[in-house]
């Protein structure tokens, strides 16, 4: 047994593992959406409610994934997930319909929105002080590898195999981490709450599926913004009257995790929106096949490893709000580097080049910012700040993809477009960056006071 095992035990592996199931399924499909409209004869709406689908139930179940554990216990929950997001990566895998691929993306969704804050929690719960600081930071280092690692293992999948495949992979894995987390990962004990929020729930879950519609829909998104607008402010009025809420508006309360939410929103857009086009630009104007175009992130998922390493050094030399300004401007130049040097110099110099500098940023970035966003919280509502984290994380990548989409959506010269869009990004980039330096003064400011008050 290592050093590290010894540390930790077996629940940080657990729920890394799980996280970057998840998080490497929802990349996967950028990959393979060519093969899978092929073999099941999708059109392009159709196509697109493949990923919607997921997106939709994903993001708008978080707050309930997150608090439902507050309040049955983060195992049971988490075992819940775990069963839930294998069977629906089984039955994608089995689908032979468009309706049937559909649905089962939605309830993999249902089983991420689980999962994805329950991981969280369950570090909050089980580690404290320096081993925290550590867990936390192996957590943000994998969403940021499981979504890159995601578009190299997609393309080599569907080029080798089949894209069913990346689905039938998460069934053994889900089953073992199942099998561990009976053996190894404790019961918290009594749930912090009793009683979970019905009528919050209900409307969280009709304001954020609303929200993510009127972004990712195909038809009546207007009608879709209306309706989401409308629950969410429900929502807002209804948790400032129950005991247990999903959703403690207290969360908000606190300036540090505030500016760290919106860093993450803005970084995450700016982060999927370039996987994004940048997927379709290396195979529309470099010729790329699929399982080249998964080879060709690799510029950036290696430097990503090995710079996510030196987060916990640096974060405890420099602090954390300081090291995402560092990263942030470091992903704004990788993206903004293409532009300048030009597509015409090939994939080597205009891609590669900048996305090691990309990779760099998006290593050092996640873990200071999950750090932040689930700082000054008390295990009372720790499911309900892993839930918010996973929230905004989810709906800065649906909604940075459109924007970048939307904007762009007239131009139809691809060298162009992706010009235009990677210039978009880099500005949506540079707006994690004004939160991030927002960030750094709250905890400039906190970290005074803790002085004074010691004094």
């Amino acid at each position: 047994m290592t050093k590290s095992t010894e540390k930790f035990g077996f629940v940080l592996p657990i729920v890394l593992l799980s996280y970057f199931m998840i998080l490497l399924d929802n990349s996967i499909v950028f990959t393979s959406t060519v093969k899978i409209a092929a073999d099941l004869h999708l059109g392009s709406q159709m196509l697109a409610w493949v990923s919607s689908a997921y997106t939709l139930t994903f993001g708008g179940f978080q707050l309930f994934g997150g608090r439902i554990g507050d309040v049955y216990g983060r195992k049971r929950v988490f075992l819940i997930g775990l069963l839930i997001f294998s069977f629906g990566s089984l039955m994608v895998g089995l689908s032979t319909t468009a309706t049937m691929i559909i649905s089962m993306r939605a309830l993999q969704g249902v089983g991420s929105a689980i999962l994805a804050p329950t991981t969280l929690a369950l570090l909050l719960d089980n580690y404290h002080g320096a081993m925290r600081a550590r867990a936390i930071a192996a957590y943000g280092t994998t969403a940021g590898i499981g979504a890159s690692f995601g578009m190299v293992l997609g393309g080599v999948i569907t080029s080798a195999f089949s894209w069913r495949y990346g689905f039938f992979l998460n069934v053994p894995v889900g089953l073992l981490m199942f099998v561990m987390t009976i053996r190894f990962v404790k019961d918290g004990g009594t749930p912090r709450t009793t009683r979970l929020d019905v009528e919050g729930t209900c409307l969280s879950v009709l304001g954020l599926s609303g929200l993510v519609y009127s972004v990712d829909g195909i038809a009546h998104q207007i009608s879709a913004l209306i309706m989401a607008i409308v629950a969410l402010g429900l929502f807002i009025y209804a948790e400032r009257r129950v005991k247990s809420p999903i959703m403690p508006l207290r969360l908000f309360a606190d300036r540090q995790r505030n500016s760290a939410y919106v860093a993450r929103f803005f970084f995450i857009g700016a982060a999927f929106a370039y996987f994004f086009v940048t997927t379709q630009a290396l195979q529309k104007l470099y010729g790329f096949t699929p399982l080249m175009t998964g080879l060709a992130f690799l510029p950036a998922t290696i430097p990503q490893f090995f710079s996510a390493l030196q987060v916990s050094r640096l974060s405890s030399k420099i602090g954390n709000a300081r090291l995402i300004v560092i990263a942030d401007f470091l992903v704004a130049l990788g993206i903004l580097l293409t532009v300048v040097l030009g597509l015409n110099r090939g994939y080597w110099v205009a891609i590669a080049i900048p996305m090691v500098i990309f990779g760099i940023g998006q290593g050092l970035v996640l873990s200071p910012l999950t750090a932040e966003g689930v700082a000054n919280t008390d295990p009372e509502i720790a499911g309900a700040a892993s839930g918010v984290v996973n929230t905004v994380h989810q709906f800065g990548q649906s909604i940075g993809i459109a924007i970048v989409v939307a904007l762009t959506s007239r131009v139809h010269d691809y060298s162009r477009d992706y010009r235009d869009q990677l210039l978009i990004i880099t500005v949506i980039a540079g707006l994690s960056i004004i939160a991030a330096f927002v960030l750094m003064g709250s905890t400039s400011r906190q970290e005074a006071r803790s002085v004074s008050a010691k004094q």
